[in-house]
Order: structure tokens, then sequence, then C-alpha cells
């Protein structure tokens, strides 16, 4: 008889890791987003994926895999050393309701850093974030719930070149802030910009050479308007 006595259903949730190996089927229950994490090169350990130290041979049925068959196929019964086999080399089974969700937060993330890091070649202004929304749906992209936006980054923007144009870019500029501003400048600049070299003029203000994503850009003059009630000074270097 497959499997073996049934562990309480009512505490099982659906999102499992399933190894099908030597014959058997071996399925643990997994917290999901743990698990993605997990699958993105995150943590791995164990005790922070899993939420029942139980192997089942079907999850959904509360039937759990007997001792012999775990011996047989990975040598131990031992619940931590067999949870690792199943998490290292099978697979996450999500509920279609989690795995959208997880899908959704990173098309939004993925559209966030092409909006941030990317402009339109013909105008060199970041495309709305609108606009690239529509472009996903257009060129059908699929989101790997698996892979880190980051990690799909490339993939997602050969995609989306097809119907609307992308540059990665940085831009280059040279801020100058009279002495009244220049004291909290450095941490409000560098939060938004890498700041290549910086500098204090001999009267009082502050001047700095920084590089952001090309997209940012009015973002980041805005930004600096802002908190000088427009007095900050902002040129276009040449790269």
């Amino acid at each position: 008889m497959r499997g073996g006595p049934t562990y309480d259903q009512e505490r099982v949730s659906f999102n499992v890791a399933r190894l099908r190996k030597g014959g058997e089927v071996f399925e643990i229950v997994v917290d999901p987003d743990a698990a993605v994490t997990m699958k993105e090169g995150g943590s791995d350990a164990v005790s922070d994926v899993v939420k029942a130290e139980k192997v089942f041979s079907d999850a959904k049925k509360g039937l759990l895999a007997s001792e012999e068959h775990m011996k047989s196929v990975f040598g131990t019964s031992d619940f931590a050393s067999v949870a690792k086999h199943i998490l290292a080399e099978g697979e996450i089974q999500l509920t279609a309701e989690h795995r959208e969700a997880v899908r959704e937060r990173k098309r939004k993330k993925l559209i966030a850093l092409i909006h941030r890091n990317a402009v339109d070649p013909k105008t060199g202004n970041p495309h709305p974030e609108k606009r690239i929304e529509l472009a996903f749906e257009e060129a059908k992209v699929r989101i790997d719930e698996f892979k880190t936006a980051d990690q799909q980054l490339d993939e997602v923007v050969k995609k989306l070149q097809a119907i609307l144009p992308l540059k990665f870019e940085k831009a280059h500029l040279l801020v100058s802030v009279g002495s009244q501003y220049a004291g909290k400048m450095f941490g409000e600049v560098s939060r938004m910009a890498r700041i290549l070299k910086d500098s204090w003029r001999n009267d009082g203000g502050w001047q700095a050479e920084v590089e952001l994503p090309g997209g940012l850009r009015d973002e980041f003059i805005d930004m600096l308007n802002g908190l000088t009630h427009g007095s900050a000074h902002v040129e276009e270097l040449k790269k």
C-alpha cells in the first residue's frame, strides 16, 4: 500500500515542494514566500521554509510518506535531511492564487526597474509606467515566479523592445547648492545617485558630480529643487 498513516488535513496548506524519485512521490508543506526566496537564491535553511515537519506522499489527502520508502530513496528518514533533498531537487507547487500574486508583485517591480533605468532613445525621457505596463500586455511577457526581477530583466527587455524603444543609460550631472542647504544634501543625494566626487566651495556651498539611472534624472532634479526651493544648480555633463 502506497504512503503511510494520514495527517490532519485541516492543517495542510497546498503550497508544497514535491519530488518524484525512485518511483515514489515525496511532498513537504512550505511557506510559499520563503520557498520562492529560496529558489531565487536566498536562505537555504529548511526551518525557514517548511510549515510542518512531516513528509507526505500526498499532502492534499494528508497521507504521510512511509519511513521505509524514505530510507530506500534517501538513505534516511530524518526529516531535515529528506526535506533538503526535496527542496533542492524537487519543484515548488504554489497554489494558483499565490503564484499569481507572486508574478504580479514581480511584474510591478520589473515595470518600476525599467521606468527608473531606461529612457526613450528618441526623447531621452523615461517612458510612463502605464505605457510600460501596456507594452507588457502587448508583448505577452511571462513572469517567472522563481526568478528575481533582476534575474529576468534582460529577457523581459528583449521582448519589450519589439514594441517599446528602450535605451539603458546613466545620467551624469554636476550639482551645486548654497551653504544654507549644503549640510543635508550629501545624504539626500546619495539615496538616489552615486556620488563620483564632491567638494566644498569657499562660500560654504557644496558641489558634486553624480551618476544615476537615466530614468531618474527628472525625479532627481525635482527632489533637489524641492529641498532648495528651486535654488539648486544642475548641469548635464558630457559622457
